[in-house]
């Protein structure tokens, strides 16, 4: 793989390099967050802001950022998160130490009448302690950070977040209390779990986990037994913190896996079930993978070539039952190097190379593709999201990371809520 003759690499550091111009340039530097995508008026993601702050000591690290505004720019995230409203006001930002999902970029309160959510929230406390674990020095603004940080983890409250019921929910709305819908069947819900389990304040017992672990579907597709899960983003959020190699919970261990090696088979299954096609969406192939939750150029219906195409816009895109409409999104497969670089590193290569991705691009891969879908472009690959999304580029960065140098995993490997989660949820082996 190799771009203007840069090794590889030389191309991992610029892609990393280039997703995290983002978090320099759409984040509101007086309060911290970062908007959840490039559009007017558009309000902050509290799971980007999240991303952003397991993203500084990556980008200290490689000199993308001074450590000293790396500290600022935690620092005022973290005193932002801890001082702002929280209650059962419906302008707040948070509730029961959760946060509500999307927040103003300029006053921090809620926006969109959205719901407190228990994985955007696990996802912003998750970058708040890598933060803790990364920023060690003996200073007065980094013992701030670390003390923030623990605050903030031990102000969620995971037991009221079940609602009385096995599994935790979804969130919660003043206007009409918890939602409906728990986190159930495998998913990024695997870190929220840990988080959960882990809590000096206020843990879910063990039996949650337990409850959940009952939900999952394990299945065989394209040569692969593998816990099922459609969108490839869901094989990969909890891994840009915790290092699954060889410690295993009572399913992995009863399947002869671990959660590691299950998304290594899911971005197997990925690749797979773009070379067999089976809608005979255009460009899909060897190279040219990467179904996710992600944008696309819809909605609408058009007559393709004589076919009758169905076309969305922000959906959860899933392999091998869909939904697909022939949207490929570059960013998934990269956040996949870890588990598979023999057939990730070839793809970012196409990716560069072929589809000229990041040209033009501040901020590395435009976040979605679609060669399918008829459109007036100057790119022969069709149509491109005109948007950068935060949820994107926040994986690019974490997992090349972690494929280069296990640096976030290192961190979280010595976190004591982590190791406590993974320990109440039964894991054991390897590095435990």
């Amino acid at each position: 793989m190799s771009s203007k003759g840069l090794s590889v690499e030389a191309e991992l550091e610029r892609l990393q390099d280039e997703a995290f111009s983002y978090f320099l340039h759409d984040t509101n530097p007086v309060n911290g967050l970062v908007i959840d995508k490039t559009s007017a008026n558009w309000p902050a993601s509290i799971a980007a802001t999240g991303l952003a702050l397991a993203a500084y000591p990556v980008a200290v690290e490689h000199g993308f950022m001074p450590r000293a505004a790396a500290v600022e720019r935690t620092l005022t995230t973290l005193r932002f998160f801890w001082n702002s409203p929280h209650g059962p006001e419906p302008d707040a930002t948070g509730y029961q130490g959760f946060f509500y999902h999307f927040l103003d970029m300029q006053t921090g309160r809620r926006a969109w009448q959205c719901e407190l959510s228990t994985i955007d929230s696990a996802l912003l406390l998750a970058g708040a302690l890598t933060a803790g674990m990364y920023f060690d020095a003996d200073t007065a603004d980094e013992s701030d950070i670390r003390t923030l940080a623990d605050a903030l983890y031990r102000r969620a409250d995971w037991e009221w977040a079940r609602n009385r019921g096995a599994t935790v929910t979804h969130g919660w709305k003043p206007e009409s209390g918890f939602l409906e819908y728990r986190w159930e069947g495998y998913d990024e819900a695997l870190l929220l779990y840990i988080l959960g389990l882990g809590s000096p304040a206020h843990p879910l017992p063990k039996s949650s986990y337990a409850a959940w672990t009952s939900s999952y579907r394990w299945e065989h597709y394209y040569g692969y037994d593998y816990l099922y899960a459609g969108p490839l983003f869901t094989h990969q959020l909890s891994h840009l913190w915790i290092d699954f190699r060889g410690i295993q919970d009572a399913f992995t261990l009863d399947k002869g896996i671990d959660y590691f090696e299950n998304s290594r088979r899911a971005t197997y299954v990925q690749q797979q079930y773009a070379m067999d096609n089976p809608h005979k969406f255009a460009c899909y192939g060897r190279h040219c993978w990467g179904i996710t939750a992600s944008d696309g150029p819809g909605p609408n219906t058009i007559n393709v070539s004589g076919i009758e195409r169905q076309f969305f816009d922000y959906l959860g895109r899933g392999v091998p039952y869909g939904p697909d409409d022939g949207t490929i999104a570059p960013w998934a497969a990269v956040t996949s190097l870890p588990f598979a670089p023999e057939i990730v590193l070839p793809a970012i290569d196409y990716f560069i190379n072929q589809v000229k991705l990041t040209a033009f691009n501040r901020c590395g891969f435009k976040a979605t593709f679609n060669p399918t879908y008829p459109v007036k472009s100057s790119n022969p690959y069709g149509w491109v999201s005109p948007w950068r999304y935060g949820l994107n580029q926040g994986p690019i960065i974490v997992m090349i990371e972690n494929y280069r140098t296990g640096l976030l995993w290192r961190l979280m490997r010595d976190c004591p809520y982590i190791v406590s989660g993974l320990q109440r949820a039964g894991f054991g082996g390897g590095w435990l």
